[in-house]
């Protein structure tokens, strides 16, 4: 691997997590007057029409050779998205950025169970410690127990079982392809999802966590248009960057690099919402990068590896 592969490897991996934590910032904040399915369906559409584009210009498949396997990878990843997404109307963008980082933990786990593979001493150790980090950050024996810590770690788990599927069914699939059949789950479960909130009555939406989940269609401003337009630009950049950094450079060491996200997160959480995590989210969220650092430290470098 030439040096300047790995420079660009890992640039194009910085910029991906920071436009996706600057996506999701922008997604927390329109929760307060779009439901989820909406933010899904436009953004995505307007990612799959750049997608459409990009493909034209390069030449690139727009359909996977293997249907089957790269479509179960999508239902995982669309439902690791709605936990995520779930989570941010009551979680810290940060908080919920670390817990759902804990996906290398579990992607080892999995790996372990499933597919037999050899885990090193040290990946064992980031598990531990992964652990611990999380339940830090629950701060079982203080007041402010966050119950809600739950969803992001069920969208860490689903993310998980993604990336076996990736690396074990759809190495081989063109990038391209990939990222325009996410966007194809995503537009589909955000036109079910308003089909469905539209068949709730207005009164039986009374929380916050109801608007985004149950709520049909909204009016959108003029704002609100740019900000998808926006997101789906961001959310397209993101899925091609991260697929051509795993591509160009060694994925154990661009996995570490992946975990800037966090760091991302915490800016725009503080510069939209002023959030200030306290001491003992400061603590877990340095257990819980560390124990993904241990736990990629000790992966093999694979040939080909294409993800959200």
């Amino acid at each position: 691997m030439h040096q300047d592969n790995l420079i660009q490897g890992i640039g194009l991996i910085l910029f991906a997590v920071a436009t996706a934590a600057l996506g999701d910032a922008i997604v927390k904040l329109s929760s307060a007057e779009l439901s989820l399915w909406q933010i899904f369906a436009v953004r995505s559409a307007i990612a799959m029409v750049f997608l459409v584009t990009l493909a034209r210009i390069t030449h690139n498949a727009l359909f996977p050779k293997t249907q089957f396997w790269t479509a179960l990878r999508t239902v995982l990843l669309v439902f690791a998205w709605i936990a995520y997404y779930t989570a941010l109307t009551y979680l810290d963008l940060a908080i919920a950025a670390v817990a759902a980082y804990t996906n290398p933990i579990f992607t080892v786990l999995i790996a372990a169970v499933a597919l037999r593979e050899r885990v090193l001493m040290r990946q064992w150790l980031g598990v531990f410690l992964g652990f611990a980090g999380v339940v830090v950050i629950l701060n079982p024996t203080g007041s402010a127990v966050q119950p809600a810590l739950i969803m992001p770690v069920l969208a860490a788990l689903l993310y998980s079982g993604a990336v076996i599927l990736t690396r074990t069914k759809c190495q081989d699939e063109d990038y391209l392809a990939v990222a325009f059949n996410l966007h194809i789950g995503f537009v589909a479960a955000g036109v079910l999802g308003l089909c469905a909130g539209a068949l709730f009555s207005p009164s039986l939406v009374t929380t916050r966590i109801n608007d985004f989940l149950l709520s049909g269609w909204t009016e959108m401003s003029p704002t609100l248009w740019w900000s998808m337009a926006a997101l789906g630009l961001l959310a397209a950049s993101f899925s091609l960057g991260v697929a051509r950094a795993y591509q160009i450079a060694p994925p154990q060491i661009i996995a570490t690099y992946d975990y800037g996200y966090v760091g991302f997160a915490l800016f725009w959480g503080f510069i939209f919402f002023n959030e200030q995590p306290d001491m003992y989210e400061y603590i877990g969220m340095g257990l819980v990068v560390g124990a993904g650092m241990l736990v990629v430290s000790g992966s093999k470098p694979e040939k080909k590896t294409a993800v959200a």
